[in-house]
């Protein structure tokens, strides 16, 4: 059951989402159009476990749906307007200060 939740708690899905760079591929994929586990695979070059462990995170943020059609699910973005955000977001100007090291030590992006 989905259920409406704070500011704070929509933000920290998000990042726990996007925070995770084949996530963050499954979520550009499926603003273009709903998507099958196996065709996400495919054309994300995961493997088929992996494209179902993100989904189910995915789904536990509340950032996707999953539709049963026969043997398959069909995954897309829970509600229009995450997509429009995500991708009004996707237009964004990040500002980067090249000379301020990240402060997480794992991190790819600044990389």
């Amino acid at each position: 059951m989905l259920t409406i939740s704070s500011h704070l708690d929509v933000m920290n899905r998000l990042g726990r989402a996007m925070a995770d760079p084949s996530r963050s591929r499954i979520l550009l994929a499926l603003l273009d159009a709903p998507g099958y586990p196996a065709e996400l695979s495919r054309d994300l070059d995961l493997t088929r476990s992996n494209v179902s462990n993100h989904l189910t995170c995915l789904r536990g943020c509340g950032l996707v749906v999953a539709t049963p059609e026969g043997r398959r699910t069909r995954y897309e973005i829970a509600d229009p307007h995450l997509a429009m955000g995500l991708r009004h977001m996707l237009e964004a100007v990040v500002a980067v200060d090249e000379g301020v090291p990240c402060i997480d030590e794992k991190c790819e992006c600044c990389a």
